[in-house]
């Protein structure tokens, strides 16, 4: 049995592609896009007529209202192959601003709902900002169920969890990108390889303190930069992998031992209730969750501007 198989029996594989053509393949039960997944996907020869499909279906909408209608367009093809839920990212450009989030999530399932497609199966993904938690918390209220991505830190998942999150992604890979850099010449690749990566680590810790704390928000750990980040995950609810991967753990075999295990959970870790001063100064306590927090907002919303003016040549 391969090494993909044996992790589908104890975590909840997701495919983290813009490429829905290649889910098949692998059949996860979830599937998370972003900004630069999708804008990776327009630019193949396969996807780019979809632009064009979006423009001619409503020549007068305003850009937004299009960029919107190609990432729901996007998000229902994903949703005629798997089985589970499908996450659609807000705009990045929204990150520090609650009410125009909530506005904009509120038009991704209205597009959904017209195509047919229920809140359920759609998660809204939302960076781990305080203003993206406090919109959550408000969609969340509402019955619409959100993803918060962009997460580095314990404090970022503490602060989900207290509002009631459906699901969280932390990051792995940009995690240890950034220890690794810092180390530079000192890197041990092989001594933080594994359980002893860092960004395995936050992962980890993140995912005890949710079951010791009897927290219901699932952890999904995401950015992956090798296999050996993900069997080290083994036993975390769900796992967002790119098709790349997902093609090497079908090509392994070998026994998959489980690394988190529900039975062995350690000592409590203190849990008291952020508010939003205390959530910040922790999150600035934090050089690294800081300063790939602020990163990947930059690095999404170049990319989201990327895909207004593809629509925008379209047009």
């Amino acid at each position: 049995m391969s090494l993909l198989d044996q992790l589908k029996a104890i975590t909840t594989v997701v495919a983290d592609t813009g490429d829905f053509r290649e889910l098949a393949r692998y059949a996860p039960r979830d599937a998370t896009t972003n900004p630069s997944l999708i804008l990776k996907a327009v630019q193949q020869p396969a996807y780019a007529p979809l632009i064009s499909e979006c423009v001619a279906a409503r020549p007068g909408a305003a850009l937004v209202e299009l960029v919107d209608d190609l990432l729901v367009r996007f998000g229902v093809e994903i949703l005629k192959l798997i089985p589970g839920r499908v996450s659609t990212e807000v705009d990045a450009r929204l990150s520090f601003d609650t009410a125009a989030t909530v506005a904009r999530a509120h038009g991704l399932i209205a597009r959904y709902a017209d195509q047919g497609i229920g809140r359920e199966r759609v998660l809204i993904k939302i960076a781990s900002t305080w203003e993206g938690i406090q919109a959550a918390r408000q969609l969340e209220a509402e019955g619409i169920h959100c993803n918060l991505t962009l997460l580095f830190a314990y404090p970022q998942a503490q602060a989900c969890a207290d509002v009631g999150v459906k699901l969280i992604s932390p990051f792995v890979g940009r995690i240890y990108d950034w220890y690794k850099k810092q180390a530079g010449a000192s890197w041990d690749e092989a001594a933080k390889a594994g359980a002893n990566d860092p960004g395995v680590q936050s992962v980890k810790r993140i995912w005890r303190a949710y079951r010791q704390q009897g927290v219901a928000t699932e952890v999904m750990g995401a950015s992956f930069r090798n296999v050996g980040q993900i069997l080290a995950l083994a036993g975390c609810d769900l796992l967002t992998i790119s098709p790349e991967l997902l093609g090497q753990l079908a090509a392994m075999d070998g026994e998959l031992p489980r690394a988190l295990d529900p039975a062995e959970l350690g000592a409590p870790e203190p849990w008291t209730p952020l508010d939003e001063a205390a959530f910040r100064y922790a999150l600035n306590a934090d050089a690294m969750a800081t300063e790939k927090l602020a990163e990947g907002i930059r690095v999404f919303a170049a990319d989201a501007a990327r895909l207004d003016a593809l629509i925008e040549a379209a047009r």
